[in-house]
C-alpha cells in the first residue's frame, strides 16, 4: 500500500467505507430499481440533509454529462489572490471518475495533512475547505489531502514544489434515493425507514450500517458498489431485506414493496361499540412468538406483515383474546369482545 493509502486509512479509521454499483443483484420479490439516471449538469448539486450522513436533498439528482455533450462545468481556475511569498498553490478538483471529465461541482469537503502525526500520534488536518474546486496555499513539501463527499472518499499523497500543482481526484461515488410503497400506495414519510449496509445480505461476517434510519426521498451518496437495505415499515416485523448495486456517477433510484397493513385494535364491550381505556395489548404469531408487547391506548395502532395473528387486550385483571388475519395493502380494525 503506498504511502497516502497507508495514511488515508488511519484518517478514516472512524469513517464509514464502502458501496455500490447501478443494476439490482440479487434483488428480493418486492423490491425494484425503478431508474437509474445519470447524475445532474451543473446547477443541480448534492445538497446535504442536517444530520444526514451523506445524504442529499429529496428530487435533486446526479447526472454526468456524456462523452460528445459539452456541458460547462466549474474550471480548474486560477487562483482567486496572489499567493503569498514562501507559499505554494495546490488547485483541486473532484470527479467521478476517468469517464466523467466534469468535476464535481458540490459538497466536497477538502482537509490537508502531514505525512507525519504530532507528538500525540495523531495526524492533524492543516488546513480545510469545502469549495468544490479550491486553491490551498501551503509551504513547499509533501503532505496528503483527503476529499470527501457523501460516505465516499479519496485520498492522495502530494509533493509541492515552487510552482502551482494541479491535482485531481477520482471518488467513484453514486446515489442512493429510497422509498417504500404497499401495492400502488406508497408509505409516508415518518413510517417508513431504511439502514444501509456494505455488501450482500448473504456475507457472513458482521456488518454495521453505514448510514441508519435514511428516510423517503433523501439521497444517500456512496461509493460505488453493492449494499444490503434493510426497510423497516412501522416498528414490528414489516421488513425487507434486498440487495442494491450502485454505479459511480449514477442515482438509483429503489422502489421496496413491503406485504402489509395497518392494524387499529380496539376492546369493546359490544360489537361496534366504544373502546375501553385502560386497556394494553399484545399481539402473537399462531405459533406464540410476541411481535407487539405491552403497548396501551384504546385505539393503538400497528403494522403487521401479512399472516395471522392473535391479539391479546388486557383490561381490569381481565385478559380477552382474538384471532385475526392481516392481508397486505388492506387496513382496517380489530375488536377483540370484551366477555
Amino acid at each position: 500500500m503506498s504511502r497516502a493509502g497507508e495514511i488515508g486509512v488511519r484518517l478514516r479509521s472512524a469513517m464509514i467505507a464502502g458501496l455500490v454499483a447501478v443494476v439490482a443483484v440479487a434483488l428480493l420479490p418486492g423490491v425494484s430499481v425503478a431508474q437509474t439516471r445519470s447524475l445532474a449538469p451543473t446547477q443541480q448539486q448534492f445538497a446535504p440533509v442536517a444530520g444526514g450522513g451523506g445524504a442529499i436533498g429529496p428530487g435533486q439528482t446526479l447526472v454526468p454529462p456524456s462523452p460528445t455533450q459539452q456541458v460547462p462545468g466549474p474550471p480548474l481556475a486560477a487562483p482567486s489572490a496572489a499567493i503569498p511569498v514562501g507559499q505554494v498553490g495546490l488547485m483541486l478538483s473532484a470527479r467521478y471518475g476517468r469517464d466523467f471529465p466534469q468535476p464535481i461541482n458540490g459538497n466536497l469537503v477538502w482537509r490537508v495533512y502531514p505525512t507525519r502525526p504530532d507528538q500525540s500520534g495523531t495526524f492533524r488536518a492543516l488546513k480545510e475547505d469545502k469549495s468544490p474546486t479550491p486553491t490551498i496555499t501551503l509551504p513547499a513539501g509533501d503532505y496528503v489531502v483527503e476529499v470527501t463527499f457523501g460516505l465516499a472518499s479519496a485520498a492522495k499523497a502530494v509533493h509541492l514544489r515552487s510552482e502551482v500543482t494541479r491535482e485531481v481526484f477520482e471518488i467513484p461515488a453514486g446515489g442512493l434515493r429510497l422509498e417504500g410503497r404497499v401495492g400502488d400506495v406508497k408509505i409516508p414519510v415518518g413510517q417508513i425507514s431504511f439502514d444501509i449496509f456494505p455488501g450482500s445480505q448473504f456475507d457472513q461476517s458482521d456488518k454495521r450500517p453505514i448510514a441508519a434510519g435514511v428516510t423517503t426521498g433523501e439521497v444517500v451518496v456512496v461509493p460505488e458498489g453493492t449494499y444490503h437495505i434493510v426497510s423497516s415499515y412501522g416498528e414490528f416485523n414489516s421488513i425487507v431485506r434486498s440487495d442494491i448495486r450502485v454505479r459511480a456517477g449514477k442515482l438509483t433510484d429503489v422502489t421496496v414493496t413491503h406485504r402489509a397493513a395497518a392494524i387499529t385494535l380496539k376492546l369493546v364491550g359490544d360489537q361496534g361499540g366504544e373502546a375501553l381505556a385502560n386497556t394494553t395489548w399484545s399481539v402473537l404469531t399462531p405459533g406464540g412468538d410476541e411481535i407487539v408487547r405491552s403497548i396501551g391506548g384504546a385505539f393503538p395502532k400497528v403494522v403487521l406483515a401479512e399472516g395471522e395473528y392473535r391479539a391479546v387486550a388486557r383490561n381490569d385483571g381481565k385478559i380477552y383474546q382474538r384471532t385475526f388475519k392481516v392481508n397486505a395493502g388492506v387496513d382496517g380494525e380489530i375488536e377483540v369482545l370484551a366477555h
